[in-house]
């Protein structure tokens, strides 16, 4: 890209950040000249649109509509104020922490507490979006991570809730609303413990989606709250002067005597269909809609013959209209408005259009289409939801308004462009937009909801039968009033958070400069984002680059790899950035194992180490929530860190040896939770278990292509040596005492409960219901089976063996018929004998042909981990292949091996 000359100032601020050829100017043409730029265009995710279009949106250097070549020095600015801050609040310089050894000056636990924050704040509903996270949920995890002026990245910001998050530690109401306390010095308490400072961070914050950068630029700069009140009223005066008369009806006739002129809420519009006996037309709200109870019933008469009809046999009744837009004939639905309801006095009244409104409706119609009017065509072939809009005549952006909206909606566009100052137009358009949707035929009549604004279906494009059409003083005066409420009291800084539009896998500056990520993905294909946010950017006039967008979509042709890839792309990103011993916190919800595994693969693979996996409850839930069976109610929150510098170049030198993995598991222990307390219950810490550092150890090593070196006998026969077992958990020595001291002081003591689905977990069970340390105790064969038939659901591929067999494979039998868990010496001959029997079956999945229906699984871990030792490649391909697309998408250790093994071989 040419050089450019440095920013002279990266705060410009007042007049001269204004005036013409002053600091906001230079930012403008540096932005300008960036985008002449052949190859800043090719960076990866450039949007769709014009230079013009994309400067009208940006507001350089804090946000731009496009890559930000502002990044690096903004961040380099905020460095130098960071180490300035640290010394004025007296924290430790941390600038050697990435060095060869010592005691870091940063250390957190991961933070082991599942957050439940609703949706109900002001801040949060100021904009809807597909999908976000609570800004307090987020502040809660920003506070534990971080200091004061540390920054903060979210490559898939969306609509900004992370720099919300991260300005609001600076606010003090804010923090001791999340319910902890503010000393006078800044000291923030959660009860007597000491957790963070106050004080507001940095954030970075990338999004693919114009439309997503633009709300969290419009969420993260201050702006005059009263004088944006005041513009929006004049805007919907003007708007009045103009499209007023469109929504004007009659009270309560218009021939009654007397009759008083009103202004319309909203307008309920009809689909018509066909009866399939007669081909009499039917208003499906007139027949339909059930007057007492003002829902749909599920059967009614035809009007015309009577015949007893449901929606399902209904014939859509169709009309080809003149599109004077698009200069052709068109076909669309036909739909009638049944029901005008106004108001008059504040007291609202609903009647049957009459003539009046009829003529109303006839004389919008003959006015000519707005130019301005987005006309875009929907890229219905590369759309997962074009099958909804296609069928119901919606082919182009604009066939999704109707004429009044039509008009109404770009008068409002139109003014708010004109504002001259381009903080108040971009707020405005902020505004205005919120309402595209809303005006839109995808605004569902809802007869039994109080308000009719904003009914539309969150994350699909759905055009009901029955459909509310509202008027912009209906959707907008309240909001207007809420907006300026909620900005007035939000105290951000627009110095404070830097957008770029573009992918998360793009460097926003230098390796290693970033002190915390937070993170939330997209969930494979949840949601399609570019799709949805295709209608509001046709109003801006810059579209997403979907290419590298990560999510699974067969419209587009993106299967599972291809989302795990271009997740694996951008964990890579975050973790060249990342300041090493650093945390990540990546929010998760999906109810596919597949995908779930896929984003753990992604960021092992990029070299993070999981250390904890709680819960993130926002309350409220959506549509797909709410029906969708298979969807989890609650988001999973993982933590993760990047590990120090010094020790992975210690663990270079010993890869392979015992000596390397004796030193992961020591710094691991230490990065994860002591004690996890939840009402007065100490949880156990899942990640302390041995089996689960065990697949840590065998993981890191597999990431960084070193053999491994121990067995998992040898494994667990040397924690027992090198570390202090509790509750079936492992400890460092020193930890220890803080771990007793907290269990006797517990109400309860917690204990795990898993479900049986293959051998591995059936071992993991019988040594919860046999080891003594964990609660169980020596049993027999028929004491045990009942117990273990309750918990067993076995998963349709796995061939089980019986039980006696995983008994006899893992454990000992004592003369009166006791099972016992082995000691660590006897343990390692069954393991042994266990594997060479394992090795055997894998060899005969290795040489047959065909798609496995029923195996072992452990013998396909087994033989894959077998075969990575000896550099087999090959092999673990080959049988991964015979596998079910399912079973190796679901088992993140089979998905690793397989994964590795790919690169390798490639």
């Amino acid at each position: 890209m040419a050089t450019q000359e440095h920013l002279p100032s990266l705060s410009p601020t007042g007049e001269e950040a204004e005036e013409p050829g002053g600091r906001a100017e230079a930012y403008r043409e540096r932005l300008r000249e960036a985008l002449r730029d052949p190859e800043f265009r090719r960076i990866e995710g450039f949007p769709i649109g014009k230079d013009e279009d994309i400067l009208a949106l940006s507001d350089p250097p804090y946000y731009t509509a496009c890559p930000n070549p502002f990044l690096p020095e903004i961040i380099a600015a905020w460095q130098a104020e960071r180490a300035a801050l640290r010394r004025e609040l007296g924290l430790p310089d941390d600038g050697g922490d990435n060095g060869n050894g010592g005691e870091p000056a940063y250390r957190r636990e991961p933070f082991a507490a599942d957050v439940s924050e609703g949706k109900s704040d002001p801040i949060y509903n100021a904009h809807s979006y597909h999908t976000k996270v609570p800004h307090k949920a987020i502040m809660r995890y920003i506070l534990h991570y971080t200091d004061p002026g540390d920054i903060v990245f979210d490559g898939f910001c969306g609509t900004g809730m992370t720099g919300v998050a991260a300005q609001l530690c600076g606010d003090r109401r804010e923090v001791e609303a999340l319910g902890y306390r503010v000393a006078e010095d800044g000291t923030i308490y959660d009860g007597d413990r000491p957790i963070s400072r106050l004080g507001a961070r940095k954030a970075v914050l990338v999004d693919l989606s114009p439309a997503a950068t633009f709300i969290a630029y419009n969420y993260n700069t201050p702006v005059d709250a009263a004088a944006f009140e005041r513009e929006a009223r004049r805007i919907l005066r003007e708007v009045e002067e103009e499209c007023g008369w469109m929504y004007e009806t009659w009270h309560p006739h218009c021939d009654a005597p007397g009759r008083v002129k009103a202004r319309i809420d909203y307008v309920v519009w009809s689909e018509v269909f066909r009866c399939p006996e007669c081909g009499g037309e039917i208003t499906f709200l007139e027949q339909a809609l059930d007057p007492e109870t003002q829902r749909v019933r599920a059967g009614f008469e035809c009007p015309h013959c009577g015949a007893r009809l449901g929606k399902a046999q209904l014939e859509r009744c169709r009309l080809t209209v003149f599109d004077g837009t698009l200069q052709r004939p068109t076909e669309t639905l036909k739909r009638r408005p049944v029901l005008v309801e106004y108001r008059i006095g504040g007291k609202r009244h609903a009647k049957v259009p009459d003539s009046y409104d009829w003529s109303v409706l006839e004389r919008v119609e003959r006015l000519a289409v707005p130019e301005s009017l987005p006309s875009t065509p929907f890229p219905i072939a590369r759309m997962c939801h074009g099958s909804r809009l296609a069928p119901k005549g919606v082919t182009h952006v604009h066939h999704l308004f109707l004429p009044r909206a039509r008009h109404a909606l770009t008068a409002l566009w139109a003014r708010a462009a004109q504002v001259g100052d381009a903080r108040m137009r971009a707020f405005l358009r902020f505004t205005v937009e919120q309402t595209v949707w809303g005006m839109s035929l995808l605004n569902r009549y809802g007869p039994t909801h109080y308000s009719q604004v904003n009914r539309y279906l969150t994350g699909v494009y759905y055009i009901s039968s029955l459909i509310s059409e509202v008027s912009p003083w209906y959707i907008l005066d309240g909001k207007v009033r809420r907006l300026a409420r909620v900005f007035a009291a939000l105290g951000t800084d627009r110095r404070n958070v830097a957008i770029a539009t573009q992918s998360a896998s793009v460097p926003p500056a230098a390796p290693e400069c970033l002190d915390y990520i937070f993170t939330d993905p997209p969930f494979g294909e949840n949601i399609y984002y570019a799709d949805l946010d295709y209608l509001v950017e046709s109003w801006h006039r810059v579209w997403t680059n979907s290419d590298p967008e990560a999510i699974i979509d067969r419209a587009k042709g993106k299967d599972i790899e291809d989302y795990r890839e271009l997740m694996r792309r951008a964990f890579a990103a975050y973790y060249r950035w990342l300041k090493p011993g650093r945390w990540i916190t990546v929010e998760f919800h999906n109810s596919r194992n597949a995908v779930w595994n896929a984003i753990q693969e992604a960021m092992m693979s990029a070299g993070f180490v999981v250390a904890d996996v709680r819960t993130l409850d926002k309350v409220q839930r959506s549509y797909r929530q709410v029906t969708a069976t298979l969807t989890t109610k609650q988001d999973l929150v993982i933590s993760a860190y990047k590990p120090r510098t010094g020790f992975e170049r210690r663990f270079r030198a010993a890869a392979g040896m015992p000596e390397g993995a004796w030193a992961f598991v020591r710094q691991h222990l230490a990065q994860l939770p002591l004690t996890v307390e939840q009402d007065g219950t100490l949880e156990p810490v899942v990640e302390r278990q041995a089996h689960l550092l065990y697949d840590r150890m065998v993981a890191f090593h597999i990431q960084r292509g070193a053999t491994v070196p121990l067995s998992a006998a040898e494994f667990y026969a040397g924690l027992r040596e090198r570390f202090v077992e509790r509750d079936g958990m492992y400890f460092l020595p020193e930890q220890v005492p803080a771990y007793d001291r907290a269990r006797l002081q517990a109400e309860r003591v917690g204990q795990l409960s898993f479900v049986v689905s293959d051998e591995k977990s059936a071992v993991r069970w019988l040594r919860q219901a046999l080891d003594p340390a964990l609660g169980g105790h020596p049993q027999t064969y028929a004491e045990l089976q009942p117990r273990f038939l309750r918990s067993y659901t076995p998963a349709r591929h796995e061939a089980m063996p019986e039980l006696r067999e995983v008994l006899a494979q893992s454990f000992v039998e004592d003369e009166e018929g006791r099972w016992h868990v082995p000691d660590p010496n006897k343990a390692s001959d069954l393991e042994k004998l266990r594997r060479r029997d394992l090795l055997r079956e894998f060899r005969t999945y290795l040489e047959g042909r065909g798609r496995l229906r029923q195996f072992r699984t452990e013998a396909v871990r087994a033989g894959f981990a077998d075969a990575w030792q000896r550099r087999d490649y090959a092999a673990i391909l080959q049988v991964a292949r015979r596998l079910p697309e399912e079973v190796l998408q679901e088992d993140p250790e089979l998905l690793m091996y397989y994964d590795n093994a790919s690169l390798r071989e490639e």
